[in-house]
């Protein structure tokens, strides 16, 4: 696939995106989850290996590939590693999977409801290496807490003036101010970021797009105006800790969205399994989350 070929698939692809893009904080717990518990590893480096091993045996699995899944978030650490001898770049675009990267390195402290991108000082040297390995786009993740509109307002700032950075590099952003489902004012926040996300799309140049990455509404089609947006190549949809059939179903109600989960996607995957069973487990999640992202 080249470049046009996965805006395409980006805009109209049926499927969803994979996230396998834990990073060193959310590791462990992802891990755990895989049946791998902590006494399995004594260094970090033993730690990305394990997390490393398990995204390699999703990505070559037969029953991940770019029929169902359009693309894949990959961490840093997994794009510059390897697939049977393969770049994971490569090995997901041989499948037709396009590859996006995340590229914030945390959240600072919480401030007016919200937790900002902590600095990415060498951002404009990870995109130049990204994107000649292959990769598509990229992935940055905000968190808002609280309906407060300063706040919010300064969320979607940062990650439309991040995304332009990415834009200026020929890739695409995927820009993501989560709202945490817990809020006690989710409601209010999604009608207060569905507002500054428009002024922020107006103020990009003609021609110019971004895509999306939003949790599920608390009303269901809240986010249409953003689907519907010339300036929107896609909107996808985090699971925000929903378990799988709970998100699919709530997916399947917001028109246009597709899904773009993580722990949703590999909540029945375990590393004591046989091929066989591991596979029969992936593939029933990716049907599942195809459904909701079709429907």
């Amino acid at each position: 696939m080249n470049t046009t070929e996965m805006t395409a698939k980006m805009a109209s692809g049926n499927g969803f995106i994979a996230a396998l893009d834990q990073s060193g904080g959310s590791t462990p717990k992802a891990l755990a989850g895989y049946g791998v518990t902590e006494d399995a590893w004594s260094t970090e480096e033993e730690m990305y290996g394990l997390i490393h091993d398990m995204r390699s045996r999703i990505i070559r699995s037969d029953v991940f590939h770019g029929d169902k899944v359009i693309g894949a978030i990959l961490f840093e650490r997994t794009m510059d590693g390897s697939v049977d001898g393969k770049p994971v770049p490569q090995a997901l675009i041989d499948k037709g999977v396009v590859p996006f990267i995340k590229i914030d390195k945390g959240l600072e402290d919480e401030a007016n409801g919200v937790q900002l991108m902590k600095p990415m000082p060498t951002l404009d040297e990870l995109l130049t290496r990204s994107k000649a390995m292959g990769v598509y786009g990229t992935k940055e993740r905000s968190v808002i807490n609280s309906a407060n509109r300063e706040g919010i307002a300064a969320v979607v700032a940062q990650q439309f003036a991040i995304g332009n950075q990415v834009l200026s590099h020929g890739m695409m952003p995927i820009i993501e101010p989560e709202v945490n489902i817990k809020s006690e004012t989710r409601a209010e926040c999604d009608a207060i970021l569905l507002d500054e996300i428009l002024k922020n799309l107006d103020a990009l140049p003609d021609g110019v797009q971004v895509m999306l990455k939003l949790s599920l509404p608390v009303e269901p089609c809240t986010f249409d105006p953003l689907v519907a947006h010339p300036k929107v190549l896609r909107v996808v949809a985090l699971s925000g800790g929903f378990k799988r059939p709970e998100a699919c179903a709530h997916l399947a109600k917001n028109k246009g969205i597709i899904a773009s989960f993580s722990r949703a996607l590999l909540e029945d995957l375990r590393h004591q399994m046989t091929d066989a069973e591991f596979d029969a487990a992936l593939g029933s999640a990716i049907d599942e989350i195809y459904a909701g992202s079709i429907a």
